[in-house]
């Protein structure tokens, strides 16, 4: 693939990602639990890991982060969303890169909401200086992979058809 294309689409991915970001913040989450998302935007990362790997996924959810605080959320945003999004999509990149036959996308999606969860609580451990916060996990984790199994589905069922649009072969 050319670079120029590549840019462009890697553009594209950055700002349909940031676009989500925003319109998630905008739905009212029922759970009167902190911390619970759709985590909608991590369509656009596994996206991200199907079509290019893990350097350019990572430099999506870095630019998605950092754009998506300047809207709103300050730097404490940022730093839960940056842990979130990089340890999750580095394991859903390990997992497509290795084993791709092995697990299904809805699997390696479930695996990234997982971990976004688990770089959430360390970094809000961290912030409070208490690690009693990890008794929150089992919540978090519960609504993981409820909202990963909904991702992946969503990214299952639109990769066949993005990959043919975008002229890529990297299933």
């Amino acid at each position: 693939m050319k670079n120029t294309k590549k840019m462009v689409i890697l553009s594209l991915l950055i700002s349909q990602a940031l676009v989500l970001h925003v319109i998630e913040r905008m739905i009212p989450v029922p759970i009167p639990v902190p911390g619970i998302k759709l985590g909608l935007a991590n369509v656009i990362s596994l996206f991200t890991i199907i079509l290019f790997g893990w350097k350019e996924a990572l430099l999506v959810v870095f630019l998605r982060t950092l754009l998506a605080s300047f809207f709103g959320g300050g730097f404490s945003a940022f730093a839960y969303s940056i842990a979130g999004g990089f340890l999750s999509a580095l394991m859903m990149s390990l997992l497509y890169k290795n084993f791709r036959n092995t697990f299904s996308i809805i699997a390696i999606s479930v695996v990234g909401a997982v971990f976004h969860n688990i770089g959430q609580v360390l970094v809000a451990s961290l912030a409070v200086s208490n690690v009693n916060i990890f008794f929150y996990l089992p919540v978090l984790l519960i609504s993981g992979v409820i909202t990963g199994i909904f991702i992946g589905v969503a990214v299952q069922y639109t990769m066949k058809p993005l990959s043919t649009i975008l002229k890529i072969d990297r299933m």
